[in-house]
């Protein structure tokens, strides 16, 4: 890449919207048109440049300015865009460009914008499947790590997380006072995939007397349900009348399979095993008429406008990005760690990435011996029964530095 050339470089969210991305994409267009640099939007990730093959967009109607663009069909004007949620490029969280057609086309699209660059804002999912067509094209990229499941690997924190721990957290609160009211227990299901981090920091911050999250409890097992309702009897002995319970979407059923509304299925179990407690001890019969309410958060935990940290975060996040290609450091992913932003080579963190998908694990689990966990355990938040660390906690082997 000519170091003082006029560059091209182009920029896409990829995957599962969150609060951040576009602030990210300000930070790009504001911080390469300093620099003289034309900032191509690609529409609704990689499906933009299929688009672009088969003529839908000519190059022209995809550069980005400050004050306004052409995309059709979204919203205009770069100012505000650390503001708002969502993403003014569109973005898609479904499909692998496996077909050849498909993965052709989108190499040629890219081919017709020339760009000297990319920038994939995604996840590890994205990310992963972005890596392989650049690898197919030739493509310098630079990854963004984005998500609220923050299970992207070496980054402790990842465009959106901090933003919907947030808004769990005032759900939690809101929740509190018709828990209360009604002595109720509130099971509320948050997302995170197979990552506890989600439920785990919002919980700990919403009160919520217990958490359940894949890393701690995989699965719903009779031990668990058991030492929840033990532990729902011993605050009511306390004088606690009402209850929050927090589960990470990734926890399964007691057979180890995937449900998709988990807390219902909590619900249930909580529900029989408190009469079946019951009949061997009367202490526990108090709980027979406690009532228990299950919901699910769902995309609510997605929509909310970006908090201050998010929008710093994603600001420092894309103006790192355009500096790595301005510095001719390509195939990066930039990373937070240590209080600030760094970036690391792309094909390492890759390698991890692709080794956890194919053993149906997270890249970039909670630490069952990290100090969140203990904090919980501080506050005497049930947490089920015999945690352990699991083998996804060795996933990641190496330093940061050992990447560098």
């Amino acid at each position: 890449m000519n170091e003082n050339q006029k560059k091209k470089i182009g920029i896409l969210t990829s995957g599962g919207d969150c609060p951040g991305l576009n602030a990210v994409i300000r930070a790009v267009v504001k911080s390469s048109k300093l620099k003289g640099w034309d900032v191509y939007g690609i529409p609704y990730g990689t499906d933009g440049f299929m688009q672009i093959a088969e003529g839908k967009y000519h190059p022209e109607d995809l550069i980005l300015t400050q004050h306004g663009y052409n995309l059709p069909g979204v919203l205009k004007g770069l100012d505000v865009l650390q503001f708002l949620s969502g993403s003014v490029l569109g973005s898609l969280s479904k499909g692998h460009p496996e077909n050849p057609e498909i993965a052709t086309k989108i190499l040629q699209g890219y081919e017709m914008l020339g760009l000297d660059a990319l920038i994939v804002v995604g996840g590890d999912g994205s990310i992963d499947i972005i890596y392989d067509l650049a690898q197919k094209g030739n493509w310098n990229i630079i990854a963004v790590p984005k998500t609220i499941d923050n299970d992207v690997p070496y980054t402790e924190w990842a465009v959106g997380f901090t933003t919907a721990v947030d808004i769990v957290t005032q759900a939690l609160y809101d929740l509190t006072f018709t828990a209360a009211s009604h002595e109720r227990v509130m099971i509320v299901q948050v997302m995170g995939r197979d990552a506890g981090h989600l439920a785990l920091h919002a919980g700990i911050a919403g009160g919520a007397d217990a958490i359940f999250i894949p890393e701690l409890t995989p699965a719903l097992t009779p031990a668990i349900i058991d030492g929840c309702c033990r532990h729902l009897a011993e605050l009511r002995a306390q004088g606690r009348k009402f209850a929050l319970i927090v589960i990470s979407e990734g926890v399964k059923n007691e057979n180890n399979q995937k449900e998709k509304y988990i807390a219902d299925y909590l619900e249930k179990l909580i529900f029989d095993k408190t009469r079946s407690l019951c009949v061997t001890d009367p202490v526990f019969c108090y709980l027979n008429s406690m009532d228990v309410r299950a919901m699910s958060l769902g995309h609510l935990q997605r929509s909310r406008p970006p908090l201050a940290m998010d929008r710093l975060l994603a600001t420092a996040f894309g103006i790192k990005a355009v500096e790595l290609i301005e510095q001719g450091k390509l195939d990066r992913v930039v990373i937070w760690r240590g209080g600030q932003v760094r970036s690391l080579p792309l094909k390492p963190v890759i390698k991890i990435i692709k080794q956890c998908h194919q053993e149906h694990r997270c890249a970039y689990p909670v630490d069952p011996e990290g100090f969140i966990v203990k904090t919980a355990r501080s506050l005497g938040i049930y947490l089920g029964e015999n945690p352990t660390t699991t083998t996804e906690t060795a996933v990641v082997p190496q330093a940061v530095e050992a990447l560098v």
